[in-house]
This record gives C-alpha cells, sequence and structure tokens, in this order.
C-alpha cells in the first residue's frame, strides 16, 4: 500500500537514530522533511547533517526546551505531520540528571505545542516515539493465578539476589491492559510526554497516534553515546576481544526490536486514520530474550570471551519487560520481520563497517 502524502513534515529529534532511519522510508513521502534536532554530543560526533538524513532532509539545529528555536523554526515551517523523537534517553542517567531529562522531554513537549499555540497552527497528525519504560516492572502474575503491580525492587531484595518477584511470572505488556507504573525518571517523563500530547491533541480536534517501542537496535545506532543500549555497547566490547559483564544472573529479560522493524511500525501507522483516544501501539519483535542470551550472541560472534554473570545491578531497571504485539499487528497490518539472531549478526557488519572507517566508538 502507498504512503499518502504527509504533506510538510516536521520531525523533533529528528537527526538521531530512528529519525535517519524513518527519513529513508518516508520522505519522499512529504512535500518538505525538516529535521529539528540539537545535536547533542553525546548522540552526535559532530553537528553537521548527518549522513543517514535522507538527502532531501533540511536539518534545522534548535533546541525543543528554546521558545526562541521554536518559533525561528515555525517562522517557515508550517508541519502538516509531526513526529515528535525528541527525547533525552538512559534509565540509570535519568535517576541523576532529572531535570535534564523533565526538561527536553516533559518541557520540551509543551515548548512545542505552546509554540504551535502562537504561530496559530494544528497539525493534522502527530506521531508520538514512546516507550517500554512506562510500564515499570507492569504486571505479574501469581501462582493462584491472580495478578498484581509489583512496582519496583527494593535494594533489600536486590541486595539478596531475589532478582524475581516470589512464586510470580512477569507477563508481556500491552497497552489496553498492562497499566503504566514506571520505575525510572526516563519512564515517567514518557508518560508524561503522552498524556501532554494526547490532551493538547484532543482540545484542538487533531490526531494522535503513539507507538510504545521495547528496546530498539540495529545499524545506524550511536557509538559514541554510552547510554544508547547495551546491544551496541556489547558488540564493541566483544570486538576487541572483552569479556562482556552481565547484570543481576543473567536472565533479565528484554524485547530487541530491530530498527527496520520499527520504521515499518511508523510506516504503517502513517497509512490510516487514527482514532481519538485510542490506546498506544506496542511495537517489539514480539520475541523475548534475556540479556545473558544477547550477550552469548555477540561473544560467540567475535569469538571473545564467555561472559561474566557479575551479579550487579541498576537502581530503576526492571527485571522483565516484554509485550505483547498482536493488537499492533491487527490494527497496523503490521509485523515484524527480523528475528533477534538475524538483527545482531546484522548490526556486528555494519558496526565493524564504521570503525574499520575510523567513524568514533564508546571507550
Amino acid at each position: 500500500m502507498a504512503t499518502p502524502s504527509l504533506g510538510t513534515v516536521l520531525v523533533t529529534g529528528g537527526a538521531g537514530f530512528i529519525g535517519c532511519a524513518l527519513s529513508q522510508a518516508l520522505a519522499e513521502s512529504a512535500d518538505r522533511w525538516v529535521v529539528m534536532d540539537y545535536m547533542h554530543p553525546q548522540v552526535h560526533a559532530t553537528s553537521g547533517k548527518p549522513d543517514a538524513l535522507h538527502a532531501s532532509a533540511e536539518l534545522i539545529v534548535g533546541d525543543v526546551t528554546s521558545a526562541a528555536d521554536w518559533d525561528r523554526v515555525l517562522a517557515s515551517v508550517r508541519p502538516d505531520t509531526v513526529f515528535h523523537l525528541a527525547a533525552e534517553t538512559g534509565t540509570a542517567q535519568s535517576l541523576h540528571e532529572a531535570s535534564r531529562h523533565s526538561r527536553v522531554n516533559v518541557v520540551g513537549t509543551t515548548e512545542m505545542t505552546d509554540a504551535f499555540g502562537r504561530a496559530e497552527l494544528i497539525p493534522g497528525n502527530f506521531y508520538l516515539s514512546s516507550s517500554r519504560a512506562v510500564y515499570g516492572e507492569g504486571t505479574w502474575q501469581g501462582a493462584d493465578g491472580t495478578t498484581f503491580n509489583p512496582g519496583q525492587r527494593t535494594h533489600a531484595q536486590l541486595d539478596a539476589g531475589e532478582w524475581n518477584f516470589a512464586g510470580a511470572t512477569a507477563l508481556a505488556s500491552t497497552a489496553v491492559d498492562t497499566l503504566p507504573m514506571p520505575t525510572s525518571v526516563y519512564g515517567a517523563t514518557k508518560l508524561a510526554q503522552e498524556h501532554i500530547l494526547r490532551a493538547w491533541v484532543n482540545a484542538h480536534d487533531t490526531h494522535l497516534t503513539i507507538l510504545r517501542l521495547q528496546n530498539v537496535y540495529g545499524p545506524g545506532q550511536s557509538l559514541i553515546n554510552s547510554y544508547t543500549g547495551i546491544v551496541s555497547l556489547f558488540s564493541q566490547w566483544a570486538r576487541e576481544g572483552k569479556q562482556i559483564p552481565v547484570y543481576e544472573d543473567g536472565d533479565i529479560v528484554r524485547d530487541f526490536v530491530f530498527i527496520d522493524d520499527v520504521v515499518s511500525a511508523f510506516v504503517a501507522a502513517t497509512r490510516r486514520s487514527p482514532e481519538k483516544d485510542e490506546a498506544p501501539f506496542d511495537v517489539g519483535s514480539g520475541e523475548a530474550s534475556t540479556i545473558l542470551q544477547a550477550a552469548q550472541f555477540i561473544a560467540q560472534y567475535y569469538s571473545a570471551p564467555a561472559p561474566s554473570v557479575n551479579g550487579a545491578y541498576r537502581d530503576g531497571d526492571v527485571r522483565h519487560a516484554s509485550c505483547s504485539i498482536s493488537r499492533t499487528v491487527t490494527s497496523l497490518g503490521w509485523k515484524p520481520e527480523w528475528t533477534v539472531e538475524r538483527g545482531l549478526a546484522a548490526l556486528q557488519v555494519w558496526i565493524n563497517a564504521q570503525i574499520d572507517a575510523g567513524k568514533p566508538a564508546v571507550g
């Protein structure tokens, strides 16, 4: 199915990992593809237009938390479609830099809506990149079949090596059934983004589609950002022959979803008419993996030492994060195409090419 014309498109944070990939898939369906990005040095080695951005994309360096920057952008850009990707990420980092994450993720969103108000502009469609972090630990099921939301694990529990909730099994999250209970500042700010943008679009009779992404990885990830994700870090360590350290007992569960599948979910979302107040869509591979399994695959790929399970833990981390994608598959007419093994192998090929070409990597 052809993607309908998106008109003039504005992508916040659009020079990042997902934004660049999205531009390659959708920029040719837009009259203009305009990217507003701060080009933060934690993510970008330079402030120039990334090679991965579509050739037709227009980059405007600007800060989503700055009213002046928003007014400057909207003076020349009248978007019909907005992809709101701009966000500070990093679960552990957000606990120690909560103000920074809140400014970008929450205030950045309100500055955007305020700027649209000043410009007397109401874009027709918004697409928000949200996160599995909004669920926190999600829902667990006890041996008697009852379900409960356990909340955050305590230090006493973690210090004792009691990684799971006794006698219970984690359930895959889904936006229509799982109560969001973030255990990190990052997750809390992403949930706030959802609420703020939903309130604004409903008040202005426009449309919002929210995609809650699981752990996104693949070619195009920043190799200089130590908070970009464990898959990239593991890959670079193993490539150097280092032993990959794995937290807790290694059985931390995640859904690793390949970048191409995330992009295709956004594309599918643009091909439908959104409904008012519809629940977010969970976007993952539909395949739950453990951190240890991912580390073992990567270590074996490079013939590096077997991963070391060290029993350490991080504040705010959740034990189990996976989702049910059945509603997303049905409603968006989308399905993931990449297995974890295939995706991890493709990532290694790309990382090797980048580093061999002299691109900067994480130290």
